[in-house]
């Protein structure tokens, strides 16, 4: 008989920027985290889809691969999973209203803001 294992708590994370991308699902995945990465909001709508109850976490960028952009994705995880924590992030203002409880953080950030919102993703 296996052992059972632990909850591990899911991110999406939505980065075109490859370098980025990988410095935050590291981040995470060090963090104790089971990371799911995408580079387009298009590839993370089809994870939101099977997956969005699953999700405790969604950082994206406003600019990505694709049609879609990160304002617009985060409409759709809020709309798939209205507790998931969803954090939008982009080196310029925001222009577009972002769905009630999504969060605006301007770059460059910490990555201990990341590990912050991390935590208080797995208590919500």
């Amino acid at each position: 008989m296996g052992q059972a294992q632990p909850f591990r708590a899911t991110a999406l994370i939505v980065e075109d920027d490859v370098m980025q991308r990988q410095m935050l699902c590291l981040l995470l995945e060090e963090s104790g985290y089971e990371v799911i990465q995408c580079e387009s909001a298009e590839a993370a709508e089809r994870v939101l889809e099977k997956n969005a109850g699953a999700l405790c976490l969604m950082l994206t960028d406003v600019q990505l691969a694709g049609r879609m952009n990160g304002v617009e994705l985060a409409y759709v995880a809020k709309d798939r999973n209205p507790k998931l924590d969803v954090v939008v992030t982009s080196g310029r203002p925001l222009k577009q209203p972002l769905p009630e409880g999504a969060k605006f953080w301007a770059k460059p950030w910490a990555p201990l803001d990341v590990l912050r919102e991390a935590e208080i993703a797995q208590m919500s």
